[in-house]
């Protein structure tokens, strides 16, 4: 397939996932292409079949993988979360122990 302005991004995700990836629509009901929920799992970076391996019409799956997390923006997240958490730790820390405390 001919990924155009986006083939060196497709073989970057392809080759961090380390699988090909789908093909971006299927036949809808009425014969004219629409979102393939397969696609978008792996754009997402989902392991193959995490949501489309559930029994559920395609537009529920759509649904869920638009209403989940890609799991690298949660990751990221949860580690700046950490620092802050960290770092609010040090703080309470030092105004206990009589050293300098931070100004909120």
């Amino acid at each position: 397939m001919n990924w155009g302005v986006y083939e060196a991004a497709i073989r970057r995700w392809e080759t961090v996932l380390g699988r090909p990836t789908p093909h971006p629509t299927q036949p809808g009901n009425h014969g004219r292409p629409v979102l393939a929920p397969a696609f978008v799992e792996h754009l997402m970076g989902l392991p193959s079949g995490w949501v489309t391996d559930l029994s559920l019409p395609r537009t529920a799956q759509l649904r869920a993988l638009g209403n989940g997390v890609v799991p690298q923006q949660a990751a990221h997240a949860v580690s700046l979360l950490l620092d802050d958490l960290a770092e609010l730790l040090n703080t309470d820390h030092r105004s206990e122990t009589g050293q300098e405390v931070a100004a909120a």
